[in-house]
């Protein structure tokens, strides 16, 4: 049976969202503790419908925070399409886990996600001096179940395929 793709535009309204909710001024007190809600959304679509949330939507999303954070082109976008690989070669167990190994699943991933990113911002000499810039990794596996609740919700009501 083929499945026709339907509302793909509740895939990209949904991308735009954690990307807005990405650069959207923060104090500076919360900045640190700002979940990575791209890479979330991103590990979502690639978790529930691998066929059309892939790497492709990643890297342009990717872009699009690195055009709106003025940073280097495809330094945003690496760790995004990090986590959608990962995310794709674990979907078949993933699928089968509850919210709660999912979200340690997720930890991993964002973890690694971040290092890379770390690892990016040193060769572009914009190192953080601390290991604080891993603080949004366990906030944002600890708001992966809500995520996911939510984005189910909403892949169901509009019927996304």
């Amino acid at each position: 049976m083929i499945v026709r793709p339907r509302n793909g535009w509740v895939i990209w309204l949904t991308l735009i969202i954690a990307l807005v909710l990405s650069i959207v001024p923060m104090p500076a007190s919360a900045e640190l503790g700002r979940p990575l809600w791209l890479g979330m959304v991103i590990a979502y679509w690639a978790l529930v419908l691998p066929h059309r949330g892939g790497m492709g939507a990643a890297f342009c999303a990717g872009l699009a925070l690195d055009v709106l954070a003025g940073t280097l082109l495809g330094q945003n976008g690496l760790p995004l399409i990090l986590v959608a690989f990962l995310v794709l070669s674990l979907q078949q167990r993933l699928r089968m886990f509850p919210l709660w190994q999912q979200s340690m699943v997720l930890l991993v991933v964002l973890g690694i996600a971040q290092l890379v990113q770390l690892w990016l911002n040193t060769l572009t000499g914009n190192r953080p001096p601390t290991l604080l810039f891993l603080i949004p990794v366990p906030i944002s596996a600890l708001l992966w179940p809500w995520l996911f609740v939510a984005l189910q919700w909403l892949r169901r009501r509009f019927d996304v395929a």
